[in-house]
């Protein structure tokens, strides 16, 4: 029998959540997922140190500041990985831009300017940004344009029907950090998986999107175990780490769909304003407290990765 990660194959799109680029090739996703704390993870292995230091050397060289050596960084660790799957890749822009529409639409626009001139076309990247009320707004904003948009960080229904109401590609709703919150607010060591509240919200929100026939593609994110995995597998796309992808590359018993295309009717949501979205983060305390949360600890892994890239630029200026 084939293994679990091969039958998941069937039902969802496989995306890597790494920028590991043995563990990409080592498990074939179709698309891949990054962030700061994964490039700062990635770039730390021997096989990634020459394209860092490359980097860094160049960047030098032109005199860019450390945010524009970021931004290149986190491009050619993108381009490198468009070689190794034939998909998506999704790169982060800094959290910190999450309440200014401006500054991100900005800042993608730039990262999409990058990616071009080292041969990738639009159409292989998608701009990761946080599902904030500014995030959703420049989100529209960058879809008109065909740049399309992965919005992460989504906790709640209403957050993800503002981003499929703007016409969002696709977006991130988080399974582990949810599952995280309720174990601490009920005194829970673990959740049998279909009682799992972090489960139940990612397939409260496939259920809803199919049944309104909403085309943004929905991904299930940031998963604690294997099972959490299995119990979402026919969602449109799941991005797993390598060690869970492991996981389920060494699982040989049988993977059962647990979501298919044909789901249930649910009650039609009306037009998300912004009240009603910054209302329901207030009402929603889990919602609420994860996306703060997010936002700040994806600031703090932006500001390690600088960190990390300063004391580069300040090593090769003593070697020189």
């Amino acid at each position: 029998m084939p293994s679990k990660l091969e039958q998941l194959r069937k039902f969802s799109v496989v995306v890597a959540d790494t920028g590991d680029f043995t563990a990409i090739s080592q498990y074939r996703p179709r698309d891949c997922t990054t962030n700061p704390s994964l490039i700062l993870k990635a770039a730390r292995q021997p096989e990634s140190a020459e394209l860092v230091n490359e980097v860094v050397t160049d960047c030098a060289r032109r005199g860019e500041r450390t945010e524009e050596m970021l931004d290149t960084l986190a491009v050619r660790f993108g381009v490198e990985l468009t070689k190794l799957v034939p998909g998506d890749v999704s790169t982060e822009v800094d959290a910190m831009l999450s309440f200014d529409v401006t500054a991100m639409v900005t800042k993608a626009r730039a990262l999409i300017e990058r990616y071009e001139k080292w041969g990738v076309d639009r159409e292989r990247v998608l701009i990761k940004l946080a599902a904030t009320w500014e995030g959703i707004r420049a989100a529209e904003v960058l879809e008109r344009e065909g740049i399309r948009c992965n919005l992460t960080l989504v906790f709640s229904l209403e957050q993800a029907v503002a981003c499929a109401q703007a016409g969002v590609f696709l977006i991130s709703p988080f399974v582990g950090r949810i599952t995280d919150w309720y174990k601490k607010a009920e005194g829970r060591n673990s959740y049998p998986v279909d009682d799992d509240p972090g489960v139940g919200s990612v397939r409260r929100i496939y259920t809803h999107f199919k049944s309104q026939g909403y085309a943004t593609a929905v991904m299930g994110a940031s998963f604690r175990s294997a099972a959490q995995v299995e119990a979402l597998a026919g969602c449109d796309r799941l991005t797993v780490s390598p060690t869970l992808l492991s996981d389920l590359d060494q699982d040989q018993g049988m993977l059962t769909r647990r979501l298919g295309s044909a789901q249930a009717a649910t009650p039609p949501t009306g037009p998300i304003t912004e009240p009603a979205f910054r209302w329901s983060l207030l009402e929603n305390q889990m919602a609420g407290e994860k996306l703060t949360e997010g936002l700040r600890v994806f600031h703090m892994d932006y500001l390690s990765l600088k960190r990390e890239i300063q004391t580069k630029v300040q090593g090769q200026k003593v070697l020189t």
